[in-house]
């Protein structure tokens, strides 16, 4: 049975880098709330708390605002995955042991 790395994001990671980008820039939430055309600044609010994604075009957005390409937003984590066949009726792998290991550029 191998055993393989797999990629997920890790929200608060996330979160915290998209606040520091953002700072970095100088914009505030109330600019990013505007630029997205949203009504409230909650969004953006739970990016930075690692508590919600923003959606594959607003994270694409966001890259270009920020002017860093998303890989530059997002952090992420390897987990240890079997090759062994998993009894799932979704079709989801069941992921073996909770081993975490930051990405290093």
């Amino acid at each position: 049975m191998a055993v393989r790395k797999f990629p997920v994001i890790d929200l608060p990671g996330t979160g915290a880098n998209i606040l520091r980008l953002r700072q970095s820039k100088g914009y505030s939430v109330r600019s990013l709330q505007q630029y997205f055309g949203f009504e409230a600044p909650q969004a953006i609010y739970k990016w930075q708390r690692g508590e919600a994604l923003p959606s594959t075009d607003n994270l694409l957005a966001l890259g270009y605002l920020l002017e860093v390409p998303v890989e530059k937003i997002l952090v992420y984590q390897f987990i240890e995955q079997t090759d062994a066949p998993q009894d799932s009726s979704c079709g989801v792998h069941l992921f073996a042991g909770n081993t975490f290991q930051p990405w290093v550029q």
